[in-house]
């Protein structure tokens, strides 16, 4: 792996799997930010700052950094345990779109990885889970099957989750690029207490309260114009 290995000692590959031009088709996705741009709950940077936090510390953000943890767990231990992992994943999307969004993503990133960073153990994972498996299981997965550690793969995943939300809010025009990275920049020190609580959790401490994040993504369903797939 020496070959893909940075400077600073950092898979290069896990740069390439964080970048905007990897393609998950994450462009496509607003996580339910669109319809609350188009309700007023958020307006302005602070409010979108608000909601992420909402998301990051209480909902999808992290139930997923739970899934990571755990995928990545079973991906170096036993392949086999990701079956029972990527199902209850799936089973955690709590609307079509939602579901559709993290499938896709998934899909797309296992795609490009088994193409361009094919691995046996890769592929282990891939038998065990199927191709339609959550963006964070696949990524998890592909981590651990490169032999890098949890982290800082685990913060790259939230930091590359959060932007690819606030990217659809700069493409609302409800924010501009610079304010953007500002919101980037305060939430990454969201980021690593998150991490460090979650490094050890369980599937058992799967769960959140970040409702109106979830009736968002139900209620884009049936939003009437709209720029994006969730």
């Amino acid at each position: 792996m020496t070959d893909a290995i940075g400077s600073a000692g950092l898979d290069l590959a896990l740069l390439a799997w964080a970048s905007p031009a990897y393609p998950v088709g994450a462009f496509a996705y607003s996580h339910g930010v669109e319809w609350a741009v188009e309700s007023g709950d958020i307006t302005d940077g602070e409010s979108l700052h608000a909601w992420l936090t909402d998301i990051l510390t209480a909902g999808s953000g992290r139930n997923d950094a739970i899934l990571f943890v755990a995928a990545w767990q079973a991906a170096r231990r036993d392949p086999a345990a990701l079956t029972d992992i990527a199902e209850l994943a799936i089973a955690l999307a709590g609307a079509s779109e939602r579901r559709l969004e993290s499938l896709q993503q998934g899909a797309g990133f296992l795609a490009a990885t088994r193409a361009a960073w094919p691995s046996p153990k890769l592929e282990a994972c891939a038998a065990a889970f199927g191709a339609d498996t959550v963006y964070s299981v696949c990524f998890a997965a592909a981590v651990a099957a490169r032999g890098l550690s949890l982290r800082p793969a685990l913060d790259i995943y939230l930091s590359t989750f959060l932007s690819n939300i606030v990217s659809a809010a700069v493409r609302l025009s409800t924010i501009g690029q610079t304010e953007g990275q500002k919101i980037i920049a305060r939430l990454s020190t969201a980021i690593g207490p998150l991490a460090d609580a979650v490094e050890h959790a369980t599937l058992d401490d799967l769960g959140g309260h970040a409702f109106r994040a979830d009736l968002a993504a139900l209620h884009h369903e049936t939003q009437y114009s709209r720029l994006f797939r969730s």
